[in-house]
C-alpha cells in the first residue's frame, strides 16, 4: 500500500485536510516559506542575469530535516501550497530541497479547503508551474534591488536601519501627498437656504433646499444674498410646480474580492486589514464544526476575480429559493464581470456552502470568524437575489420667481436587502415628502439660511487606501495587507483616529526618495510594473528581460543619488515642550523613534536625556485622582491608565472625558458605535447608560 507526504503551509491547514485523507496520507506544515534571500547581503547576481542566491531560512533547519525523512519514508509527495505565486513559490522551493523533478505531477491545487477539493485535486496532480514561479522571483528580486540598495542611501543620511520598499513608497507618498493637499487647502465660504413646509392644515413637515431660479442653479457665497432671497421669498407663496414620481432600482454588488473584503470589514466591523486577513485564513484553513468536523468555511481570500463556480451559484440559488419568496430569486443567476487587470486565477470569497448559514455555525466560531463569516455569506447570498427598489420622488417648488427642490426614497420592495446589511446609502433619502400636487400652496413653518465652508479631503483610512492602491493597479491582492502593516511598523505613517497621518520621519524618506528616485513612488510606473509580472505569469514575458529593463534605468539614478547625498538638507520639525530636562535645564523636545514618539533633550551628543513621553488628560482618574495619560501596549494599541501606576492600577481601553453617568454617578467614556459614531458610555459594567455625541472626525470627504 503506498504512502503518500501531502506539504501544505499552515499547521490549521495541516490539520483539516490531514482529516479528509485516509491513513495512507501523511500531512505535514512547511510553515510558510523554506528557503528565500539572504538578510545579510544583497543575494543577487546582477552580472550574471541577476541570478537569486537562495539559502534556507534560519530556524526552519529541524523542520527542513523533518520534511525530507518523511518525504524519503514515502512513496508520493504532492506539494499542497496556496494556490497562488508565492504558493507556487515555496512548492518550487520544496522540490528543489525534496529533489523533486518539478515537471513531473507533484503539484495540488484547491481553492477551498472541503472533503471533495482536496479528493478531486489528489486525483488531478499538475507540474509546477514556472511561469508563477517566475512572476513571485521577479517581484522578490526587484524588491530587493530597489530595497538593498536605495535603504543605505537613508542610513547615510537620516538614520541606520531606514528601509525603503518598493511598493510601500508609493503608499507613504500617497499618503504625504494627501497630508499636503489638506495643509494647503484654503476653505471656501458658501451658503445654503432650507424651508421646512407643510401641506394646509398639516401637521407633517418636510425639507426643501433652495437651487436658483428659471434660469438655472445660483451659488450662494455670502449672508447678504441669502437675506435678499429670504426677503423677497417671504413676500410671496411657496408653489409646486413640479412633481416627478418614479421608481429606481438597486442591484446587488458582486462577492467579496479581497481588497472590497478589506474595505466592508474596515467599514462594518471596524477591522484593520490585518485582522480582516488573519481572521479569514482561519475560516479558509479550516474551523471545527460541531456534527461535521474540521472544515473549510470560504474559498481562497486572495484574489481580484468575482468569477463564481456554476455550482456554487445553483446551490445559493436554491438556498434563496427554499428560504424566501419566489421574488426573491431572479429568473436567471447573476453573472459579475470581472475587472480587466484582475488575474482570475481564483473565484471570488464566497461560503464554501450556501446552506451552511452563519447562525447554524456560530456556536463553533469565535466571535471574529461569526462576524467576518456573516459579511461573506451575506454577500454572497445577497449577490444571487433581485434587486430592491425605491419609489421615487423629486418636487420643484417656486416662490416669487425663486425655485426650491425636494427629493426623497422609499422602500417599495427589499429584494437583496433583506439579507444584506444595509448601508448609509441604501437608506431611504430626502425628505419624507407628503402626497403632494402641482400648483398647490404650501405652508412655510421655517426659513433657515446657514453658512457652510468647504472641508479639506479627508485623510486616508486604511480602507480608503486600499481602494486607491487597487484603483491605481499598485499592488495585489496578496499585497495590500502588508503594505499597511509595513509603513505603519516603521513608523513612517501612524494612525490617528482610525485615520493615516504622515510621520515627521514618513515625510522625510518620501522626500528624498521623491526627489532621486522619481520612478520608484510614480504611481503608473508601478501599476506597470505589477503588470510586467502578471505578463510573466502568463508566459508573455521572460523575468530577466523584465528585471534588466529596470535595473539599466535604475543605475545612473541610484548613482546620481549616491553623490548627491551629502547636499541634501533635511529639516525635522520639532515640537518643543515645557518640560525641562534635568540634567542640562534645556526644554525638551519631541522625537519619533521606532516605537512611537518620545522627549529628549536638544542639547545631544553633549546631553543624551530621554524619557517616555505621555500624553496627560484633563480628566482625573476615577481612582485615586491622579492625571490620566494616554499609553500604548507593545503591539501600539492605545489605552489611557493612571499615571500613579503600580500604585494605581486604572485602565480603560476608551477615551475618559469629566461627564458624569447621570444614572450612577461613574465616569463616563467616549466608545465608537457602528452606524452612530461617538457614543457616551458608562464605564460601569453594572450600568447600561449611553448617550449620543456629534461623531468627530478628520473632515472632509472619504478619500
Amino acid at each position: 500500500m503506498t504512502q503518500t507526504l501531502v506539504i501544505v503551509e499552515s499547521p490549521a491547514k495541516a490539520k483539516t485536510i490531514g482529516k479528509f485523507l485516509g491513513k495512507n496520507y501523511t500531512v505535514q506544515a512547511s510553515m510558510g516559506h523554506v528557503r528565500d534571500l539572504p538578510k545579510s547581503q544583497m543575494g543577487v547576481d546582477i552580472e550574471n542575469n541577476y541570478k537569486p542566491k537562495y539559502i534556507n531560512i534560519r530556524g526552519k533547519g529541524s523542520l527542513i530535516e523533518s520534511i525530507k525523512k518523511q518525504a524519503k519514508k514515502s512513496d508520493k509527495v504532492l506539494l499542497a501550497t496556496d494556490p497562488d505565486r508565492e504558493g507556487e513559490a515555496i512548492s518550487w522551493h520544496l522540490s528543489y530541497l525534496l529533489n523533486i523533478d518539478e515537471n513531473t505531477p507533484c503539484r495540488i491545487e484547491f481553492h477551498e479547503i472541503t472533503k471533495n477539493a482536496i479528493k478531486d485535486s489528489i486525483k488531478h496532480p499538475r507540474a509546477i508551474n514556472n511561469n508563477l514561479v517566475n512572476a513571485q522571483q521577479a517581484r522578490r528580486i526587484l524588491d530587493r534591488l530597489v530595497g538593498y540598495q536605495i535603504s543605505p542611501i537613508l542610513w547615510k543620511k537620516v538614520k541606520w536601519g531606514l528601509s525603503a520598499g518598493r511598493v510601500q513608497s508609493v503608499a507613504v507618498k500617497l499618503i504625504c501627498d494627501r497630508e499636503k493637499e489638506i495643509d494647503d487647502f484654503v476653505p471656501k465660504e458658501y451658503w445654503t437656504i432650507s424651508v421646512t413646509l407643510a401641506k394646509k392644515d398639516s401637521i407633517q413637515t418636510f425639507e426643501a433646499n433652495f437651487y436658483g431660479d428659471a434660469k438655472g442653479k445660483i451659488e450662494l457665497t455670502d449672508s447678504e444674498q441669502c437675506d435678499k432671497i429670504i426677503g423677497t421669498v417671504k413676500k410671496g407663496n411657496f408653489i409646486v410646480k413640479k412633481v416627478k414620481r418614479g421608481q429606481k432600482k438597486k442591484y446587488p454588488s458582486p462577492p467579496f474580492i479581497t481588497s472590497t473584503l478589506q474595505q466592508e470589514a474596515y467599514k462594518k466591523l471596524g477591522f484593520s486589514t490585518k485582522k480582516t486577513m488573519a481572521v479569514a485564513q482561519q475560516l479558509y484553513e479550516g474551523i471545527d464544526i460541531k456534527g461535521e468536523g474540521t472544515l473549510g468555511l470560504i474559498t481562497y481570500m486572495r484574489t481580484d476575480s468575482t468569477r463564481i463556480a456554476n455550482e456554487a451559484i445553483a446551490e445559493a440559488r436554491e438556498y434563496i429559493s427554499s428560504s424566501y419568496d419566489d421574488k426573491y430569486l431572479p429568473d436567471s443567476p447573476r453573472i459579475y464581470k470581472t475587472n480587466k487587470n484582475a488575474q482570475d486565477a481564483h473565484e471570488a470569497i464566497r461560503p464554501t456552502s450556501s446552506k451552511r448559514s452563519p447562525e447554524t455555525i456560530k456556536s463553533s466560531l469565535s466571535s471574529d470568524q461569526y462576524k467576518l463569516y456573516k459579511l461573506i455569506w451575506n454577500k454572497f447570498i445577497a449577490s444571487q437575489m433581485t434587486a430592491a427598489v425605491f419609489d421615487t420622488v423629486m418636487v420643484d417648488i417656486e416662490n416669487n420667481g425663486y425655485i426650491f427642490k425636494s427629493s426623497g426614497n422609499k422602500i417599495k420592495f427589499p429584494g437583496f436587502m433583506i439579507i444584506y446589511s444595509i448601508d448609509e446609502d441604501d437608506k431611504a433619502e430626502g425628505s419624507d415628502i407628503p402626497d403632494i400636487h402641482e400648483n398647490e400652496i404650501l405652508d412655510e413653518k421655517k426659513i433657515q439660511p446657514k453658512q457652510h465652508f468647504t472641508q479639506p479631503p479627508s485623510r486616508y483610512t486604511e480602507a480608503t487606501l486600499v481602494k486607491m492602491l487597487e484603483e491605481n493597479g499598485i499592488g495585489r491582492p496578496s499585497t495590500y495587507a502588508p503594505i499597511i502593516s509595513t509603513i505603519l511598523e516603521r513608523n513612517y505613517v501612524e494612525k490617528e483616529k482610525k485615520f493615516l497621518k504622515p510621520t515627521e520621519l514618513g515625510k522625510i524618506v518620501n522626500d528624498i526618495v521623491s526627489q532621486y528616485f522619481k520612478r520608484i513612488v510614480n504611481v503608473e510606473f508601478t501599476a506597470n510594473m505589477e503588470k510586467q509580472f502578471d505578463d510573466i505569469e502568463e508566459g508573455m514575458k521572460d523575468w530577466v528581460s523584465v528585471i534588466d529593463e529596470f535595473y539599466k534605468s535604475f543605475q545612473p539614478e541610484l548613482k546620481h543619488a549616491e553623490d548627491e547625498i551629502s547636499k541634501i538638507k533635511i529639516e525635522e520639525k520639532v515640537e518643543v515642550t515645557d518640560i525641562k530636562c534635568e540634567k542640562c535645564g534645556r526644554n525638551m523636545v519631541i522625537k519619533n523613534g521606532r516605537y512611537g514618539k518620545f522627549l529628549a533633550c536638544p542639547g545631544y551628543p553633549e546631553c543624551k536625556n530621554t524619557k517616555p513621553y505621555t500624553v496627560e488628560l484633563d480628566v482625573p482618574c476615577p481612582k485615586c485622582g491622579g492625571k490620566l495619560i494616554l499609553r500604548k501596549t507593545k503591539k501600539g494599541r492605545k489605552f489611557y491608565g493612571c499615571k500613579n501606576y503600580p500604585l494605581c492600577n486604572f485602565m480603560t481601553w476608551y477615551e475618559p472625558t469629566n461627564e458624569k453617568c447621570p444614572k450612577c454617578g461613574s465616569m463616563m467614556v467616549k466608545k465608537y458605535s457602528k452606524g452612530k459614531g461617538s457614543i457616551l458610555s458608562c464605564i460601569n459594567e453594572n450600568c447600561n447608560y449611553k448617550k449620543d455625541v456629534m461623531n468627530s472626525t478628520d473632515g472632509g470627504n472619504n478619500g
